[in-house]
């Protein structure tokens, strides 16, 4: 499986299998096992999921450490792909580390739907 390199293509591709809502249900569940009170409806638009996800993440980053480090272990997300961002800017890392969340979530969902099949 090759990961979807940017936003766009990977709720396309999400779209294109109808497994959106199931992307959403990922995320809500990851971050309710993070002890994280954000809960998306199925039906988001994908650019507000992205915004309140990125806005979710750069709050994280700026006031709860610790809460943003169990995150990214709950969602699973490669520690070697963060060790390789900048984190000289908050924002731009916040804002790619929102997308790594949601390629790993991704990846759990089509992982799940192709074996399930």
């Amino acid at each position: 499986m090759g990961l979807p390199t940017t936003f766009e293509k990977l709720i396309s591709e999400a779209e294109a299998l109808d497994l959106y809502s199931q992307l959403v249900k990922q995320i809500n569940k990851d971050f309710l096992l993070a002890n994280i009170a954000l809960d998306f409806d199925e039906q988001i638009l994908p650019s507000s999921l992205k915004y309140l996800l990125h806005e979710e993440v750069f709050k994280l980053i700026q006031h709860k450490f610790t809460e943003y480090l169990n995150l990214l272990y709950i969602v699973d997300v490669s520690e070697a792909k963060i060790k390789r961002l900048d984190g000289d800017d908050t924002l731009r890392l916040s804002e790619e580390v929102t997308f790594l969340i949601l390629q790993r979530e991704w990846q759990k969902v089509w992982l799940r739907h192709k074996y399930s099949s």
